[in-house]
């Protein structure tokens, strides 16, 4: 049955998914679809041999499709983790965002297309109850194979309606404020990433690319550490 929604949505059934085991979706998991155009994202989200597709697609010009509904397994997540669960696509609603990504010219998402995104979501969080520490980007759940929706996508405008975390846009704290290498880890596990010490470079690159942007790539530096006690501040589930 197709979740009915008060935007403009158009069908375009994707043959990719199946049922869910474990019950309905309470996470949203935000792509960008890494394709020269969204016409060419949207066929191979729809083609059987590609094994691969998302509930909606988000064009650059705001318009909505609809590929699998909501009450069935897409498969957007692949190998994932987040918050102690693995295998995400179960409990989760994936939606694809037009962008060409890293490999073909990255680019900033238009505000045209940014609030049809917000619309969505705000959408799909009043009927589902979707708390914000379950809206989550590629690259938080699978931080060692993706980095999308990547760091131009504007966070903050999903916060600033209350429907996400909030990134971080401050200064870095004294040292003598700040949590240590162990404790910054262990405040990463506790807002949701999934890693195994030596191999957390890439957890602590996928937060970066979400909360903290102009630290990416500077590893657990003092702006990073104090980014992720602003975000650890704001789960309500520990």
């Amino acid at each position: 049955m197709i979740a009915k929604t008060k935007m403009s949505v158009t069908d375009r059934a994707s043959p990719n998914f199946d049922d869910r085991e474990g019950g309905e979706p309470d996470m949203i998991v935000l792509h960008y679809t890494g394709m020269p155009t969204g016409a060419a994202a949207l066929q191979r989200l729809c083609d059987e041999q590609s094994k691969v597709s998302a509930h909606y697609l988000v064009e650059l010009d705001g318009r909505i499709y609809r590929m699998v509904a909501e009450e069935k397994r897409a498969w957007h997540a692949g190998l994932s983790h987040w918050a102690g669960r693995e295998g995400l696509n179960d409990c989760s609603i994936g939606i694809e965002i037009v962008n060409p990504g890293h490999w073909f010219g990255y680019q900033d998402f238009p505000a045209i297309q940014m609030r049809a995104v917000i619309e969505l979501v705000a959408e799909i969080v009043t009927r589902r109850n979707i708390t914000k520490e379950m809206i989550v980007g590629h690259s938080d759940i699978a931080p060692s194979r993706k980095e999308d929706p990547g760091e131009r996508f504007p966070w903050s405008e999903l916060a600033a309606r209350n429907l996400t975390l909030f990134p971080f846009d401050g200064k870095a704290m004294g040292e003598d404020l700040l949590p240590d290498y162990e404790q910054s880890l262990q405040a990463l596990r506790e807002i949701g990433y999934g890693f195994e010490v030596p191999h957390h470079a890439s957890a602590v690159l996928a937060f970066q690319r979400r909360f903290c942007p102009k630290a990416l790539g500077q590893g657990l530096d003092p702006l990073t550490r104090t980014a992720i006690l602003h975000v650890r501040q704001q789960i309500t589930r520990i």
